[in-house]
């Protein structure tokens, strides 16, 4: 044994080869901590001073090889100045380059995921083997920062800087077969042949079939890129990346100049130029709150894992109402693996259903993901039916029928007739009380409610709804139910719109009071557009359907009179109902608050509409003139205060649940890390200050709670 920590061991076989092996004690997968940095450091100054040695493996012991850096370390870490941040950097630096400059051959041996600072030192070593099922990749843009471990200087030298751009911008976690393609890898082999195929690449360094000397030149020194192709490389790929990227995403951007920069460069001169670009993007916001984001992806997940352990899986799933929400919840079932039952009393409904389903699996073929043959396995996984005949073999059940209270009562009771007393029956309603659809059950512990958002193929939440009598198997059968389907459940309690739209609706709230202050809704959804949200708040209605937001709005009004009376079309009529009376449903009859006509790809194109825009007129009650930041405020606050109320009221169990919620659910920007985040950044006593002076002017929607007044006083945040 030439070297043993807790987290990494350095062995040496009788021919000369020693074998550095990641194995972190008392965890499930390697990361790379500050102690564990430091223990390698140590392993390569054992390995320095071990004389005869002939080669060297790195390995991993566990199913992945390392997963990257530990992130629950750097908020901590990045609160540190500048230039502690650049130090500790070009500390890693030395130990990763003392590595790359070990008197002999070197080869990592990739078992599993390899990202971040794993794929890092994975770099460091002349070869790399890959098992055919691992994966690869530097995803630290996504977290607003940039590979700060020698990644935007090795990876530009071993596969080119186009490549290596794609990779890095993107935040591309790739597979074995592409990283071949590109040269990341040198071999990729089924995962019980990767010690051989490692030790066979080190054998044909040492005979010189492999020059393996030639190969590290080439990793230390400056690409070899002319003036012109510089230019083209680096210059095109500033503008599409910048595109995509958005102004409120640095890093992508950020990550190509450093390539730029450090291309001409030695490699350590390089990794200067890199370790200074990752100290100034982990000080900004955006990356304190996509860690923040990350930190709560994890939690969530967590949480969802822990039911999901207290139930067995479900094997067999049904769906009654094959509407497009049915044909999108069968497909997203399928395509996952768990076969389900389409069932509606209309042959053209299920024919609907299905060709929904049958467009998103072309969809996957088109894009490469399936394969016809796989795309057909799929689509047999869905059987449309108009009786209950096999009812009686499923597992769960969800009922996506009107959002109709009676018509939704009618079905439950139906249905529950038909299926195993031991079912679990759930109802994917958006605002429908869940203790209501539970009134005429005979098994009400049996039903919980299981809320998808629209289009279910791409959003990612699901909010599994609890009722009073809904029991805990109920609840963890659908959350596993959602996480098998590639969902991210979040468990909230029963109230009139649950979370997301209990919290969205004051959000439209504080829209229709603009307007009827005179605001250009145009300009508003240009206002909310530009602060992050993915469209503005006219056009999500339009999104939405007026119907369903007029509907949704009288279920609020009910529930919360004194904030949301409003909502609910008693007294002077908003906006939003007067669309809905003019039948300008919004995208579902191409007018609302814009028109709508077909793009060539045939997805509805939004275009200025003078009838709207009049419409909207004979709602306004007096013109003010309003600056960008209140128009901001007055969209901001009720939300964020209602987010705070659910938290307050027990309707969600935690900050980070909550944050996660509104970023799946209604896209509130992810680099602002959610609702309470951002009242947090924005600061607690401000906030309060900023909703007292808006609730003075308009009304209790503005008002902020009595605990939200004392956390002020006292200084608390809502995360530590």
């Amino acid at each position: 044994m030439i070297y043993q920590g807790n987290a990494i061991t350095v062995a040496k076989n009788g021919e000369g080869i020693a074998r550095l092996t990641f194995d972190l004690r008392d965890e499930s997968v390697n990361k790379l901590s500050r102690a564990v940095i430091e223990e390698l450091g140590e392993a390569v100054k054992a390995l320095q001073g071990e004389s005869g040695l002939q080669g060297l493996v790195i390995d991993s012991a566990k199913d992945v090889f390392i997963v990257g850096a530990d992130i629950t370390e750097f908020h901590g870490v990045f609160e540190k100045d500048e230039a502690y941040l650049v130090e500790m950097n070009q500390r890693v630096h030395a130990i990763f380059n003392a590595i790359e400059d070990l008197p002999f051959p070197t080869v990592t041996a990739i078992n599993g995921i390899a990202l971040g600072g794993g794929c890092e030192v994975a770099l460091t070593t002349d070869y790399r083997v890959m098992a055919d099922s691992a994966r690869l990749g530097l995803p630290e843009t996504k977290l607003g920062i940039l590979p700060g471990w020698g990644g935007c200087v090795r990876l530009p030298r071993l596969i080119g800087a186009d490549n290596a751009i794609e990779w890095i911008a993107g935040g591309t976690e790739n597979k074995a077969e592409a990283a071949l393609k590109m040269g990341a890898v040198d071999a990729v082999v089924p995962g019980d042949q990767l010690e051989a195929a490692a030790l066979d690449l080190l054998a044909r360094a040492a005979s010189g079939e492999l020059d393996y000397r030639a190969r590290r030149a080439e990793k230390t020194s400056p690409l070899k890129l002319g003036p012109i192709e510089q230019m083209m490389a680096f210059e095109t790929a500033k503008g599409y990346v910048a595109g995509k990227a958005g102004p409120h995403y640095p890093a992508p951007v950020e990550s190509i100049k450093v390539i730029q920069k450090g291309a001409g460069e030695s490699r350590e001169r390089a990794q200067a130029i890199e370790a200074k670009a990752f100290a100034k993007l982990a000080k900004t916001d955006v990356c304190f709150n996509l860690v923040g984001l990350f930190l709560n992806d994890q939690l969530v997940k967590k949480k969802a894992g822990k039911y999901a352990k207290q139930v067995a899986p479900i094997q067999q799933a049904a769906v009654l109402g094959a509407g497009i929400m049915g044909g999108g919840i069968a497909y997203q079932s399928a395509s996952k693996g768990t076969p389900i039952l389409m069932k509606d009393i209309k042959e053209e409904a299920l024919e609907l259903g299905l060709k929904e389903a049958r467009k998103l699996f072309a969809k996957q073929v088109e894009r490469k993901k399936l394969t016809t043959e796989q795309m057909a396995e799929k689509l047999s996984h869905i059987r449309p039916t108009l009786s209950y005949g096999d009812f009686g073999h499923v597992d769960l059940v969800v009922e996506a029928v009107v959002e109709n209270p009676r018509v939704k009562e009618a079905v439950l009771t139906e249905l529950e007739d038909q299926v195993d007393e031991k079912t679990i029956l759930t109802s994917n309603t958006s605002t429908i009380s869940i203790d209501r659809l539970a009134q005429n059950l005979k098994r009400p512990e049996n039903f919980c409610g299981m809320h998808f958002f629209n289009p279910v193929h791409r959003m990612p939440l699901v909010e599994v709804i609890r009722g009073e009598k809904s029991s805990d198997a109920a609840v963890a059968a659908t959350v596993a139910y959602a996480r098998a389907m590639g969902k991210t459940p979040i468990v909230v309690n029963d109230c009139p719109g649950f979370l997301v739209n209990r919290v969205l609706f004051p959000y439209f709230g504080g829209f229709s009071l603009l307007m009827e202050q005179g605001a250009d809704f145009q300009r508003v959804d240009k206002l909310m557009e530009k602060f992050g949200w993915p469209m503005g708040p006219a056009y999500l209605l339009d999104v939405v359907g007026m119907d369903t937001a007029v509907h949704a709005g009288e279920v609020m009004a009910e529930g919360f009179p004194e904030r949301m009376g409003s909502l609910g079309g008693g007294g002077d009529k908003s906006a939003i109902q007067l669309m809905f009376e003019k039948d300008r449903l919004g995208q579902k009859n191409a007018k609302g608050f814009y028109a709508y006509e077909e793009d060539k790809k045939g997805k509805p194109r939004k275009v200025v509409d003078e009838e709207a825009i009049a419409l909207v007129q004979q709602v306004v009650k007096e013109s003010r003139e309003l600056s960008d930041e209140e128009i901001i405020a007055r969209m901001m606050v009720p939300l964020c205060l209602e987010t705070v109320r659910c938290l307050e009221d027990g309707i969600v169990g935690s900050a980070a649940e909550a944050d996660m919620a509104l970023i799946y659910g209604i896209g509130f920007p992810p680099f602002r890390g959610g609702a309470l985040r951002y009242i947090d950044a924005l600061g607690v006593a401000e906030f309060v200050a900023q909703a007292e002076r808006l609730a003075e002017e308009l009304g209790p929607l503005y008002a902020p709670t009595e605990t939200l007044r004392r956390m002020a006083a006292d200084g608390t945040r809502f995360y530590a």
